[in-house]
């Protein structure tokens, strides 16, 4: 949605929006550095949004005002209004009614948010009745994506691949801890994994090996989210593929996590330096026989089109050392997008440059919001 003013000045206005209410504020500060460092100036105008830690929605010098914790960032919002595709500026004073300026108008989003609040159709369906393109998942494939548990009903729905898994809320657990753990013990086998059914970047996951470390890993998944997701542990390859497009997705080349730490954690995946003992080898392209990358890549797409994602998706494989079976994993419909991440290191082992792709994924967000404008949204008389 090209405004008069950018079609003068021939640049698309970007509206780039990171931070937010997530245990993964920080993941998306790197990602949205990285993001707004490589637009091509020539091609982008880039307006940063942020959102604070408590939800607060602001632009200005925002990157150094949320990472620093500053308060110099401008009050901002966006208005669910089709009309006003425009970042606004909040006015307030003392004793006062708050007032609206315009900051910039925009012609599509960016959102560079990972976790809930941002990556789980929040965010999505404010922009869905702003009438403003954005890069990622509609409002249904960033939920299903979002939610562990839903995207495997949806998985087994499509006969899709999943290891053996249960779900739990929060009061099942705080009610009947003792109850749950039997019932775990009975339905899987040590090792599992406990996680909080909302929420990305390994935050809350826990492996357990006893009861002991299934108690606590229960108890701080409980802590993120009212519902738990246990999940079967196996001996397998831990796989990861990037796919991109709308109605025809694409997938980049397989590539491979090894973790030198008990899994790919929040530690592994963020704090450790990479001259650490403990830092994970990523292998791109993974060392697979030809028929095993072309089906995991089908795989892929396939768990991708399930959950009608868009633009862009990070599908999550487990391969079993031992049968050789494919597990699908999780999907990330934001996934992290730093330079350094797999998913843009799978596309650039493919042939396709992290500028390359971000210009993709803006062609590809203003390409959905096209096919979106044809859909009646009245019936005529």
């Amino acid at each position: 949605m090209m405004t008069e003013e950018s079609k003068v000045t021939q640049k698309i206005r970007v509206g780039v929006i990171f931070g937010g209410r997530s245990g993964e504020h920080e993941v998306s500060l790197q990602s949205a550095r990285s993001v707004m460092g490589a637009l091509d100036e020539a091609k982008y105008e880039v307006v940063p949004v942020g959102i604070t830690k408590d939800g607060r929605w602001v632009t200005g010098d925002v990157v150094a005002a949320l990472a620093e914790g500053l308060d110099t960032a401008r009050p901002a919002t966006l208005l669910p209004d089709p009309q006003a595709s425009a970042l606004m500026q909040v006015e307030m004073e003392a004793a006062k009614p708050a007032a609206l300026s315009e900051v910039a108008q925009l012609d599509v989003i960016f959102p560079v948010l990972h976790g809930p609040y941002g990556e789980d159709g929040t965010v999505q369906g404010l922009l869905e009745l702003a009438g403003l393109p954005y890069v990622g998942a509609g409002v249904v494939g960033s939920a299903v994506g979002m939610d562990k548990a839903i995207f495997k009903y949806v998985m087994a729905a499509n006969g899709l691949p999943l290891l053996p898994w249960l779900l739990f809320t929060r009061g099942d657990w705080r009610e009947r801890p003792s109850h749950t753990l039997d019932e775990i013990e009975a339905k899987l086998h040590y090792p599992v994994f406990t996680k909080p059914a909302n929420l990305g970047s390994s935050v809350g996951i826990r492996k357990c090996h006893d009861r002991a470390e299934l108690e606590q890993g229960m108890a701080e998944a409980a802590d993120y989210d009212r519902r738990i997701v246990v999940e079967q542990g196996i001996d397998a390859r831990e796989l990861e593929i990037s796919v991109l497009g709308n109605d025809d997705p694409i997938a980049s080349v397989v590539g491979e996590v090894r973790p030198r730490r008990e899994f790919y954690d929040y530690t592994a995946k963020y704090l450790l330096e990479p001259d650490s003992d403990e830092y994970s080898e990523l292998l791109i392209p993974a060392e697979v026989p030809a028929d095993t990358a072309e089906a995991l890549r089908t795989l892929a797409v396939q768990a991708y089109k399930a959950i009608d994602c868009a633009g862009l998706g990070r599908v999550d494989l487990l391969l079993d050392k031992d049968s050789g079976e494919i597990y699908v994993n999780e999907i990330n419909t934001i996934p992290g997008f730093t330079r350094i991440s797999m998913y843009p290191k799978l596309w650039e082992a493919t042939g396709m440059s992290y500028p390359e792709l971000l210009d993709r994924l803006i062609s590809l967000a203003i390409e959905r919001a096209d096919e979106k404008g044809k859909t009646r949204t009245r019936r005529e008389e």
